[in-house]
């Protein structure tokens, strides 16, 4: 499985962003995916995840209301639309894939940089 971000960039605080990951190579076996995101001198975090199905598992408290994760299966891509940014949000966000055969894959990365 192969995973590409994208979207990431500069915004001012109270701004959104959306950021996509498409997935290629052996989608079919891929359980559920997820954002991930690290900040300078911070250990990666979870930031929201979804079921192959759709679904939205759950989300960090601190995006609640802010974050929404979604996916369109006929693309192999998720999204994450980010709204009222904060200076809290800037760090780098990683899509992650979970397969059946319970391996853990990770995109490159996309830096999210928001301005105060």
């Amino acid at each position: 499985v192969q995973l590409v971000e994208s979207g990431g960039g500069l915004v001012q605080a109270g701004g959104s962003l959306r950021l996509s990951c498409a997935a290629s190579g052996s989608t079919f076996s891929i359980n559920a995916m997820a954002w991930y995101r690290q900040a300078p001198g911070k250990p990666r975090e979870f930031v929201a995840g979804i079921t192959n199905d759709g679904d939205p598992t759950n989300y960090a408290d601190s995006v609640k209301g802010r974050f929404t994760i979604s996916s369109d299966n006929a693309k192999n891509t998720i999204y994450l639309q980010m709204n009222s940014l904060n200076a809290e949000d800037t760090a780098v966000y990683y899509c992650n894939a979970w397969t059946v055969l319970r391996h853990d894959y990770w995109g490159q990365g996309t830096q999210v940089t928001v301005s105060s």
